[in-house]
């Protein structure tokens, strides 16, 4: 058995490609179209899985996006995705710049959450060992719910 991807629904492609690869800093490796089915499929890798994504080698983030307008709801339910990073603090940083809120602040420099335009929860962890405790995120306190 081999782990191939997570899939999420978006309810607006343009705004979730902005989310996950100008703002989470995912790659698109491929994309489907389909008339009968009335959907569009985006398949998203990290970059450093961008070599293996191609080959099929890599778990990637599949993006489903039905053309027929449907409301989505519990996207929480599903768990989340989560995604290790070399500098938890610089990649929490990036983002609250870019717009995003930091639902859950990295207060302990190992772990952090932030979600989706369409309330995906996503985790994101400090790659080896946590980083000493730091300002602002020491003292940040959560935002909604992740």
């Amino acid at each position: 058995m081999r782990y191939l991807h997570t899939m999420v629904r978006v309810r607006d492609l343009e705004e979730a490609l902005d989310f996950y690869c100008n703002k989470l800093g995912l790659i698109e490796t491929k994309r489907m179209e389909s008339e009968p089915g009335r959907f569009t499929l985006v398949y998203l890798a990290a970059p450093k899985d961008k070599e293996q994504a191609e080959n099929q080698e890599a778990p990637l983030l599949e993006l489903t996006y039905n053309w027929d307008p449907e409301e989505y709801t519990g996207g929480r339910n599903f768990g989340h995705l989560a995604f290790e990073v070399d500098d938890i603090y610089e990649t929490c940083r990036k983002l609250m710049d870019a717009g995003v809120t930091i639902n859950r602040p990295p207060r302990d420099g190992h772990m952090a959450f932030i979600r989706s335009p369409d309330e995906i929860s996503i985790e994101l962890l400090q790659k080896s060992e946590p980083l000493e405790p730091k300002e602002p995120w020491a003292s940040m306190q959560n935002t909604g719910t992740w």
